[in-house]
């Protein structure tokens, strides 16, 4: 057992990043949980464009278990990897519903997509954006993906809802639903402010459990209807691809909303992430950040093969860093439960999204203590701080709200005179996010 231990130390660096194996453990469950809906969410949105739903779920898994797996042992980072949720709509209720694609067609699009990440990481342009990013900027990202994230959780546990008036109202609170997640909510709370260990896990598991009692929540019959043995087929989306296919369509259009999305999506949640985790140092520089950023090109080509859509970083490891993951081995860890998934997916099912959401909104509250890091005293600072933390939750996307951040950052810095602030990246992708928005709305 020290042995083993001592190997896990060597590969993920646990002692020099302060952490262990039982805490980075723990991390990768507590984002697994959080993270387990889209075994279930994803494939449903790609059977909506004709994917089968069986093969989607094994893709869908499979997918992010390699990902996930490249990114713990490549970069030794604490983050998951998946399909990502937006290009998925993407995919299916455009690419496949209005321009009348196949399903084939469209995967041979992300395949391109994965490709063109690739040349631009190893060609360094990626990284260089990352690096061209302000500081200011790089602290509102973390304070507005908290944002979305309460706002994800809030959502899914009915707390807020949509209205016609207000675009967003408080929810029917006394119903069983969003009153266990609120339990949850407070419970939860208490445990972290009490510094117990595996708060959220045990918030989510409680709060699911109470669920069962008050039969809002499915109760197992037996183990057997929880355990599956028959593992999803993959084969009818394993290397389904048209490749030939999307060429000749034109692809332009589809793998630069693709890219631009992902790349900032990522790069946004990347910044985020790592910075809570204490992997970005004091110039906001990111240890093994061409090496996240590759992983996630090399998924997407992958998850393109496999039968499945974009793999981005996702925000819910936030989950598992608040935890205290630091290191790849809660990658790993989250990596190894996806498998498991294949087999106990009915159990996976139970979780319900009321009983995640706590750890999502106090998530959120978590993050939102990067914002004393932004300069307020300088107005061309501090404004498109204030755009990128307001944009994100209120377009429900992470790419909106950095390109709102870019563009006002460099309009607003040219106008007043500052041009030594604005280096040529930034005026580049602030032009290409300009396009990026006309594009979407024509």
């Amino acid at each position: 057992m020290a042995s083993n231990q001592g190997a896990l130390d060597r590969i993920f660096k646990l002692s020099q990043k302060g952490t262990s194996v039982r805490t980075e453990v723990l991390a990768g469950l507590t984002t697994f949980v959080t993270l387990a809906y889209i075994i279930f969410v994803n494939p449903g949105i790609l059977a909506d464009a004709g994917v089968p739903k069986e093969a989607a779920i094994a893709a869908t898994i499979y997918s992010t278990a390699i990902a996930t797996t490249l990114m713990g042992l490549w970069a030794n980072f604490p983050v998951a990897v998946a399909p990502g949720m937006g290009l998925n709509a993407f995919f299916a209720y455009f690419v496949v519903a209005q321009l009348h694609l196949p399903w084939q067609v469209g995967f041979g699009a992300v395949f391109f997509s994965g490709i063109f990440f690739l040349i631009l990481t190893i060609g360094g342009i990626r990284q260089a954006i990352v690096n061209a990013v302000p500081n200011n900027l790089k602290a509102a990202i973390g304070v507005g993906i908290g944002l979305f994230i309460a706002f994800i959780g809030l959502k899914n546990a009915g707390i807020v809802v949509a209205d016609q008036a207000t675009f967003v109202t408080l929810g029917h609170i006394t119903k069983p639903e969003p009153l266990l997640a609120l339990v949850g909510l407070v419970l939860t709370a208490v445990l972290m402010s009490r510094n117990v260990k595996g708060s959220m896990l045990i918030g989510i598991l409680t709060t699911t459990i109470l669920g069962m009692i008050f039969g809002v929540v499915p109760v197992p019959k037996s183990l057997s209807g929880i355990m599956s043995f028959n593992l999803p087929n993959i084969k009818p989306t394993l290397l389904k691809l048209d490749i030939a296919g999307a060429w000749k369509f034109g692809i332009f259009n589809i793998v630069f909303t693709m890219t631009m999305v992902e790349l900032f999506d990522n790069m946004g949640t990347l910044i985020g992430l790592t910075r809570k985790a204490g992997l970005m140092d004091e110039n906001g520089k990111i240890e093994n950040l061409d090496r996240a950023l590759t992983t996630d090109a090399i998924g997407t080509i992958i998850s393109s093969l496999l039968g499945t859509t974009t793999v981005t970083s996702y925000i819910e490891s936030a989950a598992g860093i608040a935890e205290g993951g630091k290191t790849g081995l809660t990658a790993i860890t989250v990596a190894i439960l996806f498998i498991v998934a294949l087999i106990f997916a009915p159990l996976i099912g139970i979780v319900p999204g009321f009983a995640t959401a706590p750890a999502l909104i106090l998530v959120g509250a978590l993050m939102l203590a990067e914002i004393r890091h932004i300069e307020f005293d300088d107005f061309t600072e501090a404004f498109p701080a204030f755009m990128t933390i307001i944009m994100m939750p209120l377009t429900y996307s992470i790419a909106s709200g950095f390109g709102f951040g870019f563009i006002s950052y460099t309009l607003v810095k040219a106008l007043t005179g500052k041009f030594k602030d604005i280096s040529w990246v930034m005026w580049i992708v602030s032009i290409a996010f300009a396009i990026n928005f006309y594009m979407r709305l024509h």
